[in-house]
């Protein structure tokens, strides 16, 4: 595939520069070049996609990969049924796995998992909601014959949704935008942008100048850094009950994700298929095989079939990077990252979680990988996306960790940049802080549930 090291220079100019080569800015640059050509208004080549490193090289790159529609607010679960049906649209391509996707939850979460479903069959989402305990435990012992979670009031099984594996999955993105004309091009790094007449002009890398007539910013962690460039404000003034509050723009979250070693097939449901992602959240604590107590409050961790590499892959509550966004050492990034890696009471905790759930798993604790894992997520005020156009012709997508998954807003942000307002991403605009139009708030210990 050529993409970066094979092209000599960087295009003096451009209509349309993406920066990040990660899926959003290979969905929509894949999507933008569709866009251009139906409507006889340019093609593929119309359209260049940047990157510091390579494709999959950021966040998407090590993605655990989950996909799923299990969202409180009404407005995400409608993008990301959107964001579901592109991933159908060519499972081979985006290495994509439809197995379903399970949130198991306490009775404190009971009322809002069961609103999801509710609101599920409205938008034709097909999903299963099982209510109490005893019918629960039941619907998991007919999955799993070894399941034991405790503490487990509602299940809540949506028969779409499942998970990709990140590399290959960009991979097949990479090549549709090939298919399509558009260049590729990485170990460019954005230095600054040219603004002049309120518009951004060209953008400044490593590599040289490129003058544009739009640019998309599609750089997940990055953003921010991005963001600072086009002079947007790093305090956001946020109604709330009729008061306004003042909240950084942008705050970290580490991401706390590693992989138990098994042998593929080691994790398959009563008939031997490849199971649904589960996610449990649960408020019975936590102890270790030994019975050490290790987390008192609700805690919960999802988890999913990792065959890329063998063994089960997922993750555990984010903890919160507790400095100023622009103190923070986004590079190196993930596995590289001599700050932002998992340690020993992830790979313990994450463990005996697995252990909670099914009986397989116990004793499995000192099988956890120790290879470098984890990353970090730039997170909005009320954690939840802004896409939004600034200065006219800056295209913005800022996913708020919510990104892989959303392999469809790359399709909607092509069809805005085409002149046509997309209804989907009108509840993310930026605005929505200083006019109090927040996303309602869930019982999850997720942020960004």
């Amino acid at each position: 595939m050529r993409t970066e090291e094979d092209v000599v220079g960087l295009p003096a100019s451009v209509k349309y520069c993406i920066v990040g080569a990660g899926i959003h800015g290979l969905s929509t640059g894949y999507h933008l070049a569709r866009e251009l050509k139906a409507a006889g208004r340019g093609s593929g080549s119309d359209v260049l996609i940047i990157d510091k490193s390579r494709p999959g090289a950021g966040a998407s790159g090590i993605a655990c990969g989950v996909v799923r529609n299990n969202y409180f607010q009404p407005a995400m679960r409608e993008l990301m049924a959107h964001s579901v049906a592109v991933w159908e649209s060519d499972p081979v391509a985006y290495a994509y796995h439809p197995v379903g996707y399970m949130q198991i939850s306490h009775e404190g979460m009971a009322s809002d998992v069961r609103s999801i479903h509710e609101q599920q069959q409205e938008i034709g989402y097909d999903s299963e909601f099982i209510d109490g305990a005893a019918n629960s435990d039941a619907y998991m012992r007919g999955l799993f014959h070894d399941w034991r979670a405790k503490g487990i009031t509602s299940v809540l099984h949506e028969k779409k949704g499942g998970f990709a594996f990140n590399q290959p999955s960009l991979d097949g993105l990479a090549a549709k935008c090939l298919a399509e004309g558009v260049q590729i091009i990485g170990q460019a790094e954005v230095h600054d942008l040219e603004i002049s007449g309120g518009a951004v002009t060209a953008v400044v890398t490593n590599r040289g100048t490129v003058q544009c007539d739009e640019v998309v910013f599609g750089a997940g962690p990055w953003v921010p850094h991005f963001w600072r460039m086009l002079g947007l404000p790093e305090t956001t003034e946020i109604l709330v009950d009729g008061e306004m509050t003042t909240q950084p723009t942008w705050r970290y979250w580490a991401l706390q994700e590693g992989t138990l070693g098994i042998e593929p097939g080691y994790l398959t449901d009563n008939d031997g298929n490849v199971p649904p992602v589960i996610h449990i959240d649960t408020d019975v604590p936590l102890h270790d095989d030994n019975g050490n107590l290790l987390v008192a409050e609700p805690w919960g961790i999802y988890y999913k079939p990792d065959f890329n590499f063998g063994g089960i892959q997922g993750g555990y509550m984010p903890s919160k990077v507790d400095k100023p966004f622009d103190e923070v050492a986004v590079d190196p990034y993930g596995e590289s990252s001599p700050d932002f890696v998992v340690n020993d009471d992830f790979r313990l905790i994450w463990a005996s979680g697995l252990s909670f759930c099914h009986e397989r798993f116990e004793g499995m604790a000192p099988r956890m990988s120790q290879e470098p894992s984890g990353g970090i997520g730039a997170f909005t005020p009320d954690n939840f996306p802004v896409f939004d156009t600034f200065l006219g012709n800056a295209h913005v997508i800022a996913d708020s960790n919510h990104g892989y998954k959303m392999i469809g807003v790359g399709a909607l942000v092509a069809k805005e940049i085409m002149g046509r307002p997309q209804a989907l991403l009108a509840p993310f605009r930026y605005s929505r802080y200083a006019q109090g139009r927040l996303h309602p708030l869930s019982n999850s210990p997720y942020p960004w549930s």
